[in-house]
């Protein structure tokens, strides 16, 4: 009897390749107090993960072992083992933290103390407070640079980016842009700084080195009305090419061509679309869609919605795990 080989199979030669690009999505739903644990295989919620109230921001650490967890109504940061599910310990983060990044070091993490209109700088080795810097009122957005010589913290009422030296842990600049400054992302090589700004429905893109508005970007919705078009969280693709913004209440994503700064496509994805996280290979876009409590899957090559996942309610936050990470 012939043997069939594995490259004589079609079928299993998809099936192979697909399964190689298998991750896990962590969401972090605001109103349930979890983590859902999103498979890109199938598609499918695989598992619900209990963390600390009011789960918003959550980012990975660089070896991929732990998710930091911005509980911001329980006033910490949790340490989530993703070999256990299990949260290892709390890091002082200050009061009400919304949002932070991490430093290219893997060791100091940056967090926007909303209420207290402070940046906290912590230690997560030592799980000390290592400085706390004053920034505008209501801090939200948080970003570090790929060089990591960078912390930018964005204050939603005094609608300012605020430049941090990581070096001496001082702030040294800030740049007005428009109103209630959300996110903030750099570009792969730290050229420019992108702002979303909710209530003045742009995004501001920033040239690092004089940290003047280069350029501001502006979005209109065939039959919605400009104060429903609101800029939150963005994405930023690796080869230069595209960004994503999420434009809150108009259910909206809008795709920026960044060669022309032009918006070339609006895809409807749930109700509220919070944040966005791109698998490592930059084909599918994973939305956060906050009122209708689910996720929308965007196939980024096609530029459309392929699939809805239902998650828990309010859906904030989204990081991605790579497949050779996965636990086990």
């Amino acid at each position: 009897m012939r043997k069939l080989s594995i490259l004589a199979s079609p079928l299993l030669a998809l099936w192979l390749a697909s399964a190689a690009q298998a991750h896990w999505v962590y969401v972090s739903n605001e109103k349930d107090d979890t983590i859902s644990v999103i498979d890109t295989e199938t598609q499918e919620v695989i598992k619900t993960i209990d963390v600390g109230e009011r789960p918003r921001g959550i980012t990975l650490s660089r070896d991929f072992k732990y998710l930091y967890v911005c509980a911001s109504d329980s006033d910490t940061v949790q340490v989530l083992d993703l070999a256990t599910d299990r949260i290892l310990h709390e890091l002082p983060s200050g009061e009400d933290p919304e949002q932070f990044a991490l430093h290219p070091d893997n060791k100091h993490l940056y967090i926007a103390n909303e209420d207290d209109a402070i940046a906290t700088v912590v230690d997560v080795e030592s799980r000390t407070v290592v400085a706390q810097i004053d920034v505008g009122v209501e801090p939200e957005g948080m970003a570090v640079s790929h060089d990591g010589k960078w912390a930018i913290v964005t204050s939603e009422t005094t609608n300012m980016a605020h430049w941090i030296d990581t070096g001496e842990q001082v702030l040294v600049d800030n740049t007005l842009v428009d109103q209630r400054p959300r996110d903030a992302e750099f570009t792969l090589d730290d050229k420019e700084l992108w702002v979303s700004s909710e209530i003045g429905g742009t995004v501001s893109v920033i040239d690092v080195e004089t940290k003047q508005i280069k350029q501001t970007l502006n979005f209109a919705i065939d039959g919605i009305s400009s104060d429903r078009v609101q800029p939150v969280g963005m994405e930023l693709t690796r080869d230069g090419k595209l960004a994503f913004i999420a434009l809150g209440p108009s259910n909206h994503v809008a795709v920026v061509d960044r060669e022309t700064m032009e918006v070339v496509k609006y895809i409807l994805v749930g109700r509220r679309v919070w944040h966005m996280a791109l698998t490592p290979e930059q084909d599918r876009l994973y939305t956060t869609n906050g009122v209708s409590g689910d996720v929308t899957v965007i196939d980024v090559n096609e530029l459309k919605a392929i699939k809805t996942i239902k998650v828990g309610r309010f859906p904030w936050g989204a990081a991605i795990l790579p497949k050779e990470h996965i636990p086990g």
